[in-house]
């Protein structure tokens, strides 16, 4: 018998960003299109390393390159909505962060969505496994929560 994911709760999360749904992300069926979810996920983490000062996009010698992903849905979000992104850090390796996010309706106890990527740290130049940068480990501490 396989385990049926189940809504998280906010108290989930110990950080949270609020993102706008968008005209162009409903599909025909009146929903936000699941590969929007991703996107949302994508702009949680990384606001969250820019605001923080552990990720320069332009310039940083080290970025983040997205090696696995999910998302379980449980609800539909639409337009027009806001979302509230839940955040936090599930696992740090040696070179690589296992980031979960929540994505709830605004207001709403439980995730319509909840997911995870994993996050493998680069040399820019290279694409070589590096060790977590100390700013990203200072950045990335405060969402780390007990599982």
């Amino acid at each position: 018998m396989s385990h049926r994911p189940q809504p998280l709760p906010r108290s989930h999360y110990p950080r949270f960003d609020s993102i706008t749904t968008r005209w162009m992300d409903n599909d025909v069926y009146g929903h936000v299109n699941n590969v929007v979810y991703y996107s949302f996920f994508d702009t949680a983490v990384n606001r969250w390393l820019i605001e923080a000062g552990a990720l320069d996009i332009h310039a940083g010698e080290v970025i983040g390159l997205v090696v696995e992903t999910q998302c379980h849905y449980f609800a539909p979000l639409a337009f027009p909505q806001r979302v509230d992104a839940g955040l936090r850090v599930a696992h740090l390796g040696r070179s690589s962060v296992r980031y979960e996010v929540g994505l709830f309706a605004e207001g709403e106890p439980t995730t319509a969505a909840a997911g995870h990527f994993i996050h493998v740290y680069v040399d820019r130049a290279t694409r070589r496994p590096v060790a977590l940068p100390p700013a990203l480990l200072a950045a990335l501490q405060p969402l780390v929560l007990p599982a």
